[in-house]
């Protein structure tokens, strides 16, 4: 068997976070039932485990007027067990009056959760890109914890050091720095 160099082989639980974007055209008139429909079922998504949440684009020429539905799940295992529940499936029964066509959908894992923007839900980076902006912004951010917080690090022993710059790396980068950096370089990045 063979594999491309972008092919990564891993055991299931090892994949990492699971994102996936579905795009759907509404039918006109259908806009407000299929709102309702919406947050029906992200509150019914939200009940599985894994859920880490649920963002809805409306429609908008980044999005090609379509409503798109992206939703997370902590491991690949989670995501299918939500994708293949009779819940999601009576859901997803009510949608034949409310849209046109059949769904985009698009999967994603990993490290691209940290280059999510909004207005391209589909568009990925190539995995050499998101490898050099993850570099320089790790060392950046490691070099700066140490530097800022070395007085209280220095009383720490070494594991609960390396545990504290960790998470506070993880946390500055999903929430603060990650979605920065990616709109400032998303010219580069989406090219």
């Amino acid at each position: 068997m063979t594999s491309s160099s972008n092919t990564h082989i891993c055991q299931p639980g090892d994949e990492g976070s699971i994102t996936v974007s579905i795009s759907r055209k509404v039918k006109p008139g259908a806009e407000l039932a299929y709102e309702k429909w919406v947050s029906g079922v992200i509150e019914a998504a939200s009940s599985y485990p894994g859920h880490l949440g649920t963002n809805v684009l409306r429609p908008s020429a980044a999005t090609k007027h379509e409503y798109v539905i992206i939703y997370r799940f902590d491991s690949y295992e989670h995501c299918q067990n939500w994708e293949e529940s009779d819940l999601r499936q009576q859901w997803l029964g009510q949608l034949e009056t409310l849209v046109d066509g059949p769904a985009t959908t698009q999967r994603g894992t990993g490290l691209e959760f940290w280059f999510d923007l909004p207005e391209l839900p589909i568009v990925k980076p190539s995995p050499g890109k998101m490898a050099i902006v993850l570099i320089v912004v790790v060392y950046l951010l490691v070099m700066l914890l140490n530097i800022v917080f070395d007085p209280i690090l220095d009383l720490m022993p070494g594991w609960l050091r390396t545990f504290c710059v960790v998470t506070a790396q993880v946390l500055l980068m999903t929430y603060l720095v990650m979605p920065r950096v990616t709109r400032i370089l998303k010219d580069w990045l989406y090219n």
